[in-house]
């Protein structure tokens, strides 16, 4: 976890965005500003947040309200229409561009936030394609999954963009020396994979990374490699999988801890323990998805955010902002770009 500045780092938050908006927005915005000293900008409509943060006790707070009356819906096709709208989503990305907010956060659509923040900011220099990076909790330490939806089909020198800014992620907000990359595959040798895989194994061979090879679904909770890089299908299916086998599991267990007063007696005593076990696996402890590659700093979090995931992915997106990512993740491509490398492209 990245140390915050002295500074405060403001961070604009979409507070329509998500399946419980703006109720748990302002909750976790007020829970960030008192537990990780960051200034919260809640993007939406004016009147009513200020009587949500009022009755939070958050009206004390560095949270400055700014109003925005529409929103994104969940489940919204993203269309030309829904760009041009004054979304809150919109508004709070525009305070990126002009320097009034240092980062972004929403819990709402994924298309839009994604789709908007490439049209305002626009991406880095040598990046093609942003990519949404989230990070998995295994037995000793966490892995680093991209891209987990913003790209269905991607192209070699995608997935070789993908681990460039995967490594530096990586190496930066979570203070992993020389992050050990692989690649998804269906089988750890070289031969296995299909066109693209097979392709992608022969560049990030030779790309001056730190590269084991190919790697399979398992390696995700084996601790092999910090930083596992796929296509945004692929990688959407694993984290959709992953989530909910986590919530499977712990409700399978409570159902067989429950089935007789011995087993609820040593539930009882083992009480801290899986508690210690659920914040491990808990999702809301993450926070969200830095879109990597982005000019700024935005972060997706899922749409049933909790109070705490929100909280967390505004500190996310502070720590982001105060790590430099972005300035090393130019730099490292510019280098590979030297050697020989495909990362080249636009600044969207």
């Amino acid at each position: 976890m990245a140390k915050l500045s002295s500074s405060r780092p403001r961070v604009a938050v979409d507070a329509l965005g998500g399946d419980h908006a703006p109720a748990v927005v302002v909750e976790g915005a007020v829970a960030a500003c008192r537990d990780f000293g960051v200034a919260v900008q809640l993007v939406g409509p004016e009147e009513p947040l200020r009587q949500t943060l009022r009755a939070m006790g958050g009206d004390h707070l560095p949270i400055e309200l700014v109003d925005a009356s529409e929103a994104v819906g969940m489940a919204e096709k993203v269309t030309r229409a829904t760009l041009k709208r004054r979304s809150s989503i919109l508004a709070a990305v525009e305070r990126v561009r002009s320097g009034e907010a240092d980062a972004f956060f929403s819990a709402g659509n994924t298309a839009a936030c994604w789709t908007i923040a490439k049209m305002v900011l626009g991406t880095l220099e040598a990046v093609d394609r942003p990519a949404l990076a989230t990070v998995v909790p295994h037995a000793s330490g966490r892995t680093v999954l991209l891209d987990v939806g913003a790209n269905a089909n991607c192209k070699p020198k995608h997935l070789e963009q993908f681990a460039v800014m995967g490594e530096v992620f990586t190496r930066t907000l979570l203070h992993v020396d020389r992050p050990r990359v692989g690649l998804l595959s269906v089988g750890e040798e070289e031969t296995k994979g299909n066109d693209l895989t097979k392709e992608v194994h022969e560049v990030l061979k030779a790309s001056g990374l730190n590269f084991l090879g190919n790697v399979e679904g398992r390696d995700l909770f084996s601790g092999r490699v910090d930083v596992i890089v796929t296509d945004g299908f692929s990688g959407n299916v694993v984290l959709k999988a992953c989530e909910k086998l986590a919530e499977t599991l712990l409700r399978m267990l409570r159902e067989e801890l429950g089935r007789n007063p011995v087993r609820r007696l040593g539930a009882a005593l083992c009480a801290g323990a899986f508690r210690g076990l659920r914040r491990r696996i808990d999702a809301s402890e993450y926070g969200g998805a830095p879109l990597l590659g982005i000019r700024g700093c935005c972060v997706i979090g899922h749409g049933r955010s909790n109070a705490a995931a929100v909280k967390h992915g505004i500190r996310v997106a502070a720590e982001f902002f105060d790590s430099g990512a972005n300035q090393q993740i130019e730099a490292a491509l510019r280098s590979l770009s030297a050697r020989g490398g495909s990362g080249t492209g636009g600044s969207g």
